[in-house]
């Protein structure tokens, strides 16, 4: 398979390394000041860029018939255009906050602790990210994903990283030196707390999930989720 990297940090090293390893091709490595030249030669592209980047990075491979998987946060106010663009370019895409396949059970055993506490009234949810600090965004995606999931399934409407009122959820965004990304939920009562916590050792993780999603991608049409890469539906 040939495969677009659109961004070129340290995710996209990681990602071509994984890619290589499974016996794919990189055909285009791009980062802000290069161009798209070697996108039509791909198979699928992977977007690991900049928020102010992800946007024309998937647009362009929409308009191209590419199909596109992207990791980018902070870009999601213009996610609906990107589908709407997918949907009438006939066209494939992914987006996800977290590639890694553990985060992704761990979205899952989130929801589903929501549903278990969703009558406890007396625990009060709250949310802790970390990563490092060249993270350019607050909170991270996976901590928005993580605390959709909790509003789902409760009486919670918002996720605030100031001081919350009754129907929020405070998020806690810290930015430390060398940390991949750690997510932690809490539930909070008088006399005890529960929490559930996911820990990324290194940006692995992430890397095989975006290549794997990738793979599964391949020959398909239309929007889709790990949940899809997974079989989580």
């Amino acid at each position: 398979m040939k495969i677009a990297l659109l961004g070129y940090g340290k995710m996209g090293k990681v990602i071509e390394r994984i890619a290589l390893e499974r016996g794919h091709e990189i055909v285009l490595k791009k980062d802000q000041d290069s161009t798209f030249d070697g996108l039509l030669l791909a198979d699928v592209a992977i977007d690991f860029s900049v928020p102010d980047s992800a946007v024309a990075n998937i647009s362009e491979c929409l308009n191209n018939g590419i199909p596109v998987i992207s990791g980018t946060t902070g870009w999601l106010a213009k996610y609906q255009a990107m589908v709407d663009l997918c949907e009438a370019k006939n066209g494939s895409f992914i987006y996800g906050s977290n590639f890694s396949l553990g985060v992704n059970i761990f979205f899952e055993l989130n929801e589903y602790l929501a549903k278990m506490m969703s009558n406890l009234k007396q625990y009060k949810v709250s949310m802790e990210e970390i990563h490092h600090t060249q993270k350019l965004d607050a909170p991270s995606g996976t901590a928005i994903s993580l605390a959709e999931g909790v509003i789902k399934h409760s009486d919670y409407a918002n996720w605030t990283l100031e001081t919350p009122i009754s129907n929020e959820i405070h998020i806690e965004a810290k930015r430390i030196e060398n940390v991949p990304g750690t997510h932690s939920i809490f539930y909070d009562s008088e006399v005890d707390q529960i929490e559930i916590k996911h820990t990324a050792h290194s940006r692995e993780g992430f890397a095989l999930g975006a290549v794997v999603a990738a793979e599964w991608i391949v020959g398909k049409k239309g929007v889709f989720t790990m949940k899809d890469v997974l079989g989580l539906n």
